[in-house]
């Protein structure tokens, strides 16, 4: 956590230990959710190890997954965190995991008596909108075969770790569509 709150290179070692004061651990095993839809998100969490998925249901029911998020990524629903109002989506661990997180009250708080947290926290924000922007122009753009290749090449890990099923509602085809992908592939 500290490693990561030093590569903005805004914060001194001081506001670091400020915040590391305000944080707490917890442990999630395989299958524990960090928040469910519908209940309010309060809290940013650092994994620290682990692997998730974000995922929502559609009209008709189903799980879409939207977002894996594995080590050294920060961890919330963001959008129900900047509103205060219950969320839309599911935060489930797929593999057990430890994270460090710290509450909205005491980020805010953090804010308030010190200017750089205001640059950090737009720094995060304008990150968090661009892997958005990135995602969406992913689905518009590619290919479900080029999304599959992306993925094959910058998270290697991913298509080791997670379960066909979540795989493929992330790359927005269905599992037999995946299969073929997969197939074609390795010939």
């Amino acid at each position: 956590m500290k490693t990561f709150l030093q590569s903005f290179h805004i914060l001194t070692a001081e506001d670091i230990e400020n915040f590391m004061k305000h944080t707490r651990r917890k442990t999630l095993q395989k299958g524990a959710f960090f928040v469910r839809e519908n209940e309010h998100c309060n809290e940013v969490a650092f994994i620290e190890s682990g692997l998730f998925r974000s995922f929502y249901h559609n009209s008709n029911g189903e799980e879409v997954t939207y977002c894996f998020l594995s080590e050294q990524s920060l961890l919330t629903a963001y959008s129900a965190y900047i509103t205060g109002q219950r969320t839309t989506e599911n935060i489930q661990a797929l593999a057990p995991s430890e994270l460090v997180y710290i509450s909205k009250s005491a980020l805010e708080e953090l804010q308030e008596n010190n200017v750089r947290w205001l640059t950090v926290f737009k720094t995060l924000a304008e990150q968090e909108y661009l892997n958005l922007e990135r995602r969406i122009f992913t689905l518009q753009r590619e290919s479900a075969e080029q999304r599959y290749l992306h993925l094959l090449q910058h998270h290697p890990k991913y298509l080791l770790e997670i379960p066909l099923q979540y795989l493929a509602s992330y790359l927005g085809i269905s599992q037999r569509h995946l299969s073929r992908i997969r197939q074609q592939i390795k010939n």
